[in-house]
């Protein structure tokens, strides 16, 4: 899933001397090199490089990203495809089991149940497919690909400062498109808006706890307002907009997370 970049602070000067971009892999290993100098000066240290010295070219990030067709149906189609009802009764199987948690998730950022397990089923189907593409390669196969570099550069540049913090590591397995964890952050969010709910000093969004705290901050440093509506025309439908660029997704979580929450 595509959702709309986070530009964090990277330095205009740093855009401006990038290496160019490339469409097919053969530019790839001398592209690195000249990206290793461009993230050293964003702040990626000793093992981020050593990551992204690693990197191989990911053809089938390459081939998913030139062959979305999802986002194309209409609402109901997509909704079916995706599994929209069963996401919905397992989800409120899984706020029956452990309201505490969701509560308590609400009372510190305001974000309702439903929004987040609903966020939670669309993206790994509760955590039960995460993907198989490793993370490093994938975002940094997307950065160097012409086809949408500018906003994929942001993203590398996150997921080499994960790998400094320890977060992931270049074998960490995520989605095709670089996303990780449960709730399938691109690792430029994931940077900005990781949170450790396990209080163990790391975040790991391979963790319920810490993604599903994660991703109710990230929408709450958004905008979301607590007690608002988040359907259509309503507030906080505008921070839903902010996790994916896909009008489809965005009206898909909002009704399953009203009847997730009814």
């Amino acid at each position: 899933m595509l959702r709309l970049t986070l530009i964090f602070a990277l330095s205009l000067p740093t855009f401006a001397t990038a290496a160019p971009c490339g469409n097919t892999s053969s530019g790839f290993e001398a592209w690195k090199q000249d990206f290793a100098k461009q993230a050293k000066r964003a702040g990626v240290k000793k093992r981020g490089l050593q990551a992204l010295a690693q990197t191989q070219y990911a053809t089938r990030t390459i081939a998913a990203d030139r062959n979305q067709k999802s986002f194309k149906y209409s609402l109901d189609k997509f909704m079916r495809v995706r599994g929209a009802d069963t996401i919905v009764a397992q989800g409120r199987k899984r706020k029956a089991r452990n309201p505490q948690f969701y509560a308590a998730l609400e009372r510190q950022y305001g974000v309702p149940s439903g929004v987040l397990i609903a966020i939670h089923g669309m993206e790994t189907g509760f955590g039960n497919f995460m993907g198989d593409s490793q993370v490093v390669s994938a975002i940094t196969t997307l950065a160097y690909d012409c086809r949408r570099s500018e906003f994929f550069i942001p993203h590398a540049i996150g997921a080499l400062k994960l790998v400094d913090q320890g977060s992931i590591t270049t074998g960490t397995k995520g989605a095709k498109h670089g996303e990780l964890g449960h709730t399938q952050f691109l690792p430029g969010n994931a940077l900005a808006y990781g949170v450790d709910a396990t209080g163990d000093g790391r975040v790991d969004f391979y963790n319920m706890t810490d993604a599903l705290a994660s991703t109710a901050n990230f929408l709450r440093q958004k905008g979301w307002k607590p007690g608002r509506g988040y359907q259509p025309g309503q507030p906080n439908f505008r921070v839903i907009q902010e996790w994916n660029a896909a009008t489809v997704y965005q009206q898909s979580i909002a009704i399953m997370a009203a009847r997730i929450d009814g």
